[in-house]
């Protein structure tokens, strides 16, 4: 029987994200004038526990995907702290931090362009332990077989190559390459937002079960509340690079106080009752 995972409320933070500060020089408009500057971030502060799933959501532009690559250690704060199991991951060396990306992987929203057409399912599973460089080939092969299976895909796929899947079996897939180094964080950028809605669910439902086999704690980046709403634990509400409001999805979606958390729940598509002939 698979063990399943119950996290520890009084468990200390996984990821600590504390005062982020993110803003982007951009090129000068006039020679002598000063450069324009944006202000994806201002100031961003939260914590993810083990086991926990916490989104992220906002219109686009709001700094959700600047949060990702932060947190991700693919771009720099302009001030501010990301720190994983208490390590400051901005201030590692460049091998150490080569290292810590074993407990942080991402999955990205297009499972169409994240996999390198020209490569077999397993190159594209195992890359993250070829980059660690500290398995053979034969146990990279073999690690990528079980992350299929942990999947709902099957060993013999991995000779086969992404334009001989569907696009819910290609975002398996690229779970897959992200559970292969056994994270204790995914993060999940917009990840079922490429999907058609039938496949959505399935998806989500597999990150559920997954997180309840291994223990994995997702931050999860999306626009879509009933994403959030089926996934986290708890939600922050981004706007223009500051968080307006949080707490568990079912509470704060119900009563938002907040406008701006208002204004986006106002904009959710509900469907109107059939007038009777």
């Amino acid at each position: 029987m698979t063990q399943r995972f119950d996290p520890d409320p009084q468990s200390a933070a996984l990821l600590e994200v504390t005062d982020l500060v993110r803003h982007y020089t951009l090129p000068r408009e006039r020679l002598f004038g000063p450069p324009p500057m944006v202000r994806a971030l201002n100031g961003v502060s939260f914590s993810v526990r083990p086991g926990q799933s916490l989104g992220i959501v906002g219109e686009s532009g709001s700094g959700k995907s600047t949060i990702a690559r932060l947190v991700m250690a693919l771009d720099r704060p302009t001030s501010g702290s990301v720190k994983l199991l208490g390590r400051e991951l901005h201030a590692l060396p460049k091998d150490e931090l080569r290292a810590a990306r074993r407990d942080v992987q991402m999955v990205f929203q297009d499972p169409y362009g994240s996999l390198d057409p020209r490569q077999t399912v397993a190159r594209i599973v195992a890359e993250p332990l070829e980059a660690l460089a500290e398995t053979s080939r034969a146990e990279q092969r073999e690690r990528a077989g079980e992350s299929l299976a942990a999947v709902g895909l099957r060993a013999t796929d991995l000779n086969k190559y992404p334009h001989e899947f569907s696009g819910g079996q290609r975002q398996r897939i690229a779970i897959a390459r992200a559970l292969i180094t056994r994270p204790k964080l995914i993060v999940a950028d917009e990840p079922v937002s490429a999907l058609d809605v039938s496949v959505q669910a399935q998806v989500l439902n597999l990150m559920q079960d997954l997180q309840q086999q291994f223990g994995i704690s997702y931050l999860l980046i999306s626009h879509d509340l009933a994403v959030v709403n089926h996934l986290c634990d708890e939600v922050c509400v981004l706007h223009r690079g500051i968080v307006v409001e949080r707490g568990a999805p079912q509470q704060l979606f119900a009563h938002a106080q907040h406008p701006y958390t208002q204004a986006l729940l106002a904009a959710v598509p509900r469907p109107e009752p059939l007038a009777s002939a």
